[in-house]
């Protein structure tokens, strides 16, 4: 039998099971910059982007030069982290919103990894470098108005005319789609699905941003509208013969969610404690009643419990073991907890929960999109259910 002197862990309220412990240097390093970042050029502004429904346009660039943009590829002017490094970034940036991770991982893990994997070398050499950079923004359309958990279904087409391609269709909810340089556009084809690379001045394409939203206002999201768009077939990625091209894209993006919600849930969680232990009531601070420390200590629960599952998933994908159902139940777990972390701060702060100077309902209303997109709540119960019992119930 073997016994230790080492000293407990301290116990640090927003770093409840020291999980600080667990990350590397070079990982710590990393969450740091993130951090400082998303403190001083995020959290003081993106209640009024919030608020106005815009992001700074050259807010791409700023990124870009904290090397965050496609970080997790190699080569290309990308940083080549390893995966958990990436997610780290993800929470980091959640942490301050979820429009401004998703700018990041639509960029990175959609648009930059779809031509990174599947697209040609003169491809990525056209746009990966100035994607890195910042210099050029990409999307990733997919979802239509009619197809979005059945991707299948989708109705964009694309005909061959002699050596060109010809796409006709629409997209829908494309993040960074009326800034976008470059557009990968998923259509079904004679000979399956089939992923291009479409510049957006091309003739026929325009991008319509939606407005009116009341989720992820801090994030321009567009559609994509392809009115006999004519291509080369050099547009085409010529890897991606098949549903799998997106799939794998969007399994990508879904690993950066798990890390993200674990961030946003972390966000309401420290904005709760410090109003409750600085709101006096009954002369005496609203910390110190039993049904509030109850909510505190549930959300430290559900904070510390997403970032051990987002942290265990990014260990994995980085050994090579992660599959796309251990992602789906990531996403699962930890934007549903992030969701009830997020309308539990809500209740501790009262009125002032409903307010933009306070980050709650930006990340409650944000959250409401994030359980939706990439894979519905719905849709990753159904994989895990298929994984779990060998019956796949949506097909």
């Amino acid at each position: 039998m073997s016994t230790t002197t080492a000293a407990p862990a301290e116990l640090r309220p927003t770093d409840f099971l020291g999980i600080d412990h667990l990350l590397d240097d070079e990982e710590r390093m990393i969450r740091d910059t993130v951090r400082k970042f998303v403190a001083e050029q995020v959290t003081p502004h993106v209640g009024d982007w919030f608020e106005e429904g815009t992001i700074p346009r050259d807010l791409p660039a700023r990124i870009g030069k904290l090397g965050l943009l496609g970080m997790h590829l190699s080569g290309y002017g990308c940083a080549g982290t390893s995966a958990t490094a990436y997610g780290l970034a993800c929470l980091e940036l959640e942490a301050g919103d979820s429009g401004v991770r998703s700018l990041v991982s639509v960029q990175g893990s959609l648009a930059m990894y779809a031509i990174w994997r599947w697209g040609s070398e003169e491809q990525k050499q056209q746009w990966l470098p100035r994607m890195a950079a910042g210099e050029a923004i990409g999307c990733f359309g997919l979802t239509e108005p009619d197809s979005g958990s059945d991707p299948g279904s989708m109705r964009t087409r694309a005909r061959r005319d002699g050596d060109d391609w010809v796409l006709n269709g629409q997209k829908m909810w494309i993040t960074n789609g009326s800034i976008a340089d470059v557009a990968v556009v998923w259509a079904a084809t004679d000979e399956g699905v089939r992923g291009f690379a479409v510049p957006t001045d091309t003739p026929g394409f325009s991008a319509p941003e939606i407005h009116k939203k009341l989720s992820l206002r801090a994030s321009i999201t567009s559609e994509l509208v392809l009115d006999d768009v004519r291509l080369p077939d050099s547009a085409r990625l010529p890897e991606a013969t098949s549903l799998r091209g997106p799939l794998s894209c969007l399994n990508e993006a879904r690993f950066g969610i798990v890390f993200g919600a674990a961030g946003a849930a972390r966000a309401c969680f420290e904005a709760a404690l410090d109003y409750a232990k600085t709101r006096i009531q009954f002369d005496q601070p609203i910390a110190s009643f039993q049904l509030v420390q109850a909510k505190l200590a549930n959300m430290a629960v559900e904070v510390n419990r997403a970032t051990l599952l987002a942290l265990h998933l990014g260990r994995m994908k980085d050994e090579g073991r992660l599959r796309p159902e251990h992602v789906s139940m990531g996403k699962l777990a930890n934007v549903n907890a992030a969701l009830e972390v997020a309308r539990t701060a809500r209740q501790v702060l009262g009125a002032n929960g409903i307010t933009l100077e306070y980050p709650v309902i930006r990340h409650m209303n944000n959250l409401e999109s994030v359980v939706t997109y990439e894979g519905t709540a719905d849709i990753h119960q159904l994989v895990i259910g298929g994984a779990l019992t060998g019956i796949q119930a949506f097909r």
